[in-house]
């Protein structure tokens, strides 16, 4: 029997909400995404509050609310406790997007679903990998290995692979082939015949022109506008998608020769672009190459400010422009008030780059034909003011006073339940046990508490008042006093909350503006009011989703052709299109379950651990291939002591094998080559030729679905010449012969 292996939908299936799935191995229970919309509903988090309790690892694979957005909240309100996974990037960007969704909230609503303390929380228990790292998983896990590899899409996306007993469950969703101009394409197709690939039909009925042609139409509808005096919104993720968007206007700023300005408007700009810098190696080798050979930085930015306020975008010159502003969905954040402003003018352009997420505003907006009016709801934070203020005040000092007699009454029925001659009688000693914070500046890390009291209000047990006298009653050695290391050791939350009353935390991950907002502890409300919104400006949808269209995925899912194919997040339509697809052209299981419906994956392989005996051992001999060493064996299956399989030595002569030829032969490689070697070669009606005479094709069995993915054979046709056997011979030394 092969490793056991069920799926559990908790969202996004035949649907476009956030990602989230419980996939257990051997009862191992791993949640891949743990995502969130920018309505940040709690009922669709339902499922997972159900299960977030016997969640033993989380896997992420993309920096976007989509796919991390329910992290702090499943932490802080669902019970979810296991460790979490992810690249650098993930991580960091993650971060950022989190913290620029909550202070965009913060600043129109009282959002009170988590807090900044919250998402630090959430992301300090991240373990972040490198790509085609393994991680060896324990205890519960023992046997697991995870490891995320290149998903292209945004920087930092991963596909998981899950690998346990030699069999690999494949999570790929929002995968991404091509190349752009700061990713590399994914290496999915590199896994051949895994037993489980979960992937999503997201973009199953899509299909896309190629990138320099798009590239090239996204910066002319944006020059169109500027010239006709209009301005141009661009709603974008925090971190995501908007860096492609960066370099191609980037680009075209140059070859156009433009001086209109650009702008990057978030909460957190800054400090995304400056990780963005450090981050060099995950991107495209175009970018890495330029790098290593000029030092020229492609996140240097000549054409793009960078902006953390709308105040700075409005003080900017009159003239036209472009802005780049969060949120995407135009729910929240500066490209919500920056559509309200510039909708009714004729001559602007809001350009939509990705499709909006169900019943946001952007959404409605891409609808076809567009509305001409629209209802939207303009919130902003105010300080209060005359009455209000006092009222305020007045409700803070009955709390403090309050809080103040609770404490004083504690502390009275503490020392008179301990007796007057006890240390507590003194009446400038707090209880231990006391609520009131310790003062921060003792260097023991709270050995001894002094209490300030407004007035001093001695207890009935107290004889007189008098300063606190501590006896020093340190141990002493033949070197002076003992000192114990841990009273002089910073801890981190410390160090954390410190940094955080400085103006931002000790990574620097929050502008200075945005961390003084956050910290602005002036009493304030927020005044909100609906409007009508008439559309006057043009509504434009370009594709720069960067993901794999349907007729790439389609491919693509037919080269990998996984042993069971598990299909998720997508509408009803493109989730059953491709369902359809896959049955008659990848394989016989294709799964679409719905939410929490749970499946079982298990693969039909039978699968047995065995012991190799030393005496086998001693007389093998392996060959290098790749990271792996192989070598043929001629043994017999037996038992040791201890009733574990175990191979032995045969007791007769192995009779012959036909030679095996191991490897996986490019023809693109095999042609540069046979090139460096002096022979003229080149493609022609799909085969290679090679000289005058010998031609080389890859033949696939037609009995196997999946394409290139069944067994494969190369023919060399030709003359038996010298030429012949030369090709031979040098299309042998590709493979390993055992």
């Amino acid at each position: 029997m092969g490793t056991s292996v069920q799926v559990t939908p908790l969202c996004g299936v035949y649907n476009e909400n956030p990602l989230s799935y419980l996939v257990s191995v051997d009862d191992f229970n791993f949640l891949i995404d743990c995502g969130w919309n920018d309505h940040f509903d709690p009922a669709l988090l339902q499922p997972l509050s159900r299960v977030a309790s016997t969640i033993d690892a989380v896997l992420i694979s993309h920096p976007d609310t989509l796919h991390l957005g329910a992290l702090p909240y499943a932490m802080k309100q669902l019970g979810l406790s296991a460790p979490v996974f992810s690249t650098e990037p993930v991580y960091r960007l993650g971060l950022l997007t989190m913290y620029d969704q909550f202070i965009a909230r913060k600043q129109v609503s009282e959002f009170d679903l988590f807090t900044l303390d919250d998402i630090d929380s959430a992301f300090q228990v991240v373990t972040r990998l490198t790509y085609s790292q393994n991680h060896h998983l324990s205890g519960k896990g023992e046997g697991i290995v995870i490891a995320p590899h290149v998903a292209g899409h945004l920087l930092g996306g991963t596909l998981w692979k899950i690998t346990k007993d030699g069999e690999d469950v494949i999570y790929a969703v929002d995968f991404n082939h091509r190349k752009e101009r700061h990713l590399n394409g994914t290496i999915l197709e590199s896994f051949v015949r895994p037993a489980v690939l979960i992937t999503d039909a997201y973009n199953a009925l899509n299909n896309q022109p190629y990138r320099r042609q798009k590239d090239k139409e996204f910066g002319d509808t944006i020059q169109k506008t500027l010239r006709a005096n209009g301005n141009v919104l661009l709603p974008v993720d925090t971190a995501g998608r908007v860096l492609e968007l960066i370099q191609i206007l980037e680009w075209y700023w140059e070859e156009e020769s433009l001086n209109y300005p650009i702008f990057f408007l978030t909460y957190v700009a800054s400090s995304t672009i400056d990780y963005i810098k450090s981050f060099l190696e995950w991107m495209s080798d175009t970018i890495a190459k330029s790098f290593e050979h000029t030092r020229n930085n492609a996140f240097l930015l000549k054409h793009v400010t960078l902006l953390i306020n709308k105040s700075e975008l409005d003080n900017a010159p009159d003239g036209p422009k472009v802005v780049l502003a969060s949120m995407a969905s135009l729910e929240a954040g500066y490209s919500h008030d920056i559509f309200v402003d510039w909708a009714m003018d004729a001559k602007n352009l809001v350009l939509f780059s990705e499709r909006g997420q169900f019943g946001t505003l952007a959404r409605m907006l891409q609808a076809d034909p567009p509305p001409k009016a629209v209802k939207v709801t303009v919130s902003k934070r105010v300080p209060l003011t005359g009455d209000e203020l006092i009222a305020y005040e007045e409700e803070q000092n009955r709390k403090k006073e309050e809080a103040l007699k609770a404490s004083l009454l504690k502390e009275e029925q503490s020392k008179a339940s301990h007796g007057a001659d006890n240390d507590t009688g003194d009446p400038m000693i707090i209880d231990a046990s006391s609520n009131v914070a310790p003062d921060v500046g003792s260097s023991h890390g709270g050995a001894y508490r002094d209490i300030l009291i407004d007035g001093f209000v001695p207890p009935s047990t107290g004889v007189a008042p008098m300063f606190p006298f501590y006896e020093n009653t340190s141990a002493w050695d033949d070197f002076g006093e003992v000192i114990n290391p841990d009273d002089y050791v910073i801890k981190d939350e410390d160090m954390d909350q410190a940094a955080m009353h400085a103006g931002g935390d000790v990574d620097g991950k929050l502008d200075e503006t945005a961390a003084n907002l956050i910290l602005d502890m002036k009493p304030s409300k927020v005044v909100s009011n609906e409007l009508t919104v008439q559309v006057k400006c043009s509504l434009h949808y370009m594709d720069f989703e960067g993901r794999s269209d349907g007729r790439s995925i389609k491919s693509i899912l037919s080269h990998v052709a996984p042993l069971k194919l598990v299909l998720v997040h997508g509408t009803a339509e493109a989730t059953e299109h491709l369902k359809q697809h896959c049955l008659k052209n990848v394989c016989p299981h294709v799964y679409a379950p719905q939410i929490e419906e749970t499946i079982d994956v298990t693969s039909d392989l039978c699968a047995y651990k065995v012991q190799l005996s030393e005496k086998l051992m001693s007389n093998v001999l392996f060959k290098k291939l790749g990271d792996y060493e192989i070598t043929w064996l001629d043994a017999e299956v037996g038992k040791t002591e201890n009733g574990t399989l175990s191979l032995l030595p045969l007791s007769k002569a192995p009779a012959p094998h036909k030679s095996v030829l191991v490897g996986d032969l490019k023809m693109a490689d095999f042609k540069q080559f046979l090139a460096s070697k002096g022979i003229q070669v080149e493609f022609a009606g799909g085969a290679l030729r090679c000289g005058e005479y010998v031609t080389l094709r890859k033949v696939t069995d037609a009995s196997q679905k999946g394409g290139g993915s069944g067994t494969q054979q190369v023919v060399i046709e030709g003359p038996l010449c010298e030429d012949y056997y030369k090709i031979r011979e040098l299309l042998y030394s590709q493979f390993y012969l055992l």
